[in-house]
């Protein structure tokens, strides 16, 4: 399997912190591997799209898709009720 970053995945990526980060990289490699990997706890976001959402620790998911031989992640984010969600959003309003 392939792995496609989106743009929005990356600037989503590229501004998180470094633990997230690493969390997101072990995390893509697991789903390489293994779609039912038990730490990604990967499963259908939006059936009509065709998006899944995966685990990236306990405050972060990533959406993506499947085409044939490639993941596409479209965007990782921080759930928006969590403490990191709330900072994340604290730091887009400035």
């Amino acid at each position: 399997m392939n792995v496609h970053l989106s743009q929005k995945a990356v600037e989503g990526l590229f501004g998180a912190p470094l633990p997230v980060q690493e969390a997101f990289i072990k995390h893509i490699n697991c789903l390489v591997r293994n779609l039912n990997h038990p730490s990604l706890r990967a499963k259908k976001f939006d059936e009509s799209k065709g998006r899944w959402r995966a685990r990236v620790n306990d405050d972060w998911r990533f959406y993506f898709t499947i085409d044939r031989d490639t993941y596409a992640s479209v965007r990782s984010s921080p759930i928006p009720n969590s403490v990191a969600g709330r900072r994340w959003a604290a730091i887009l309003a400035r």
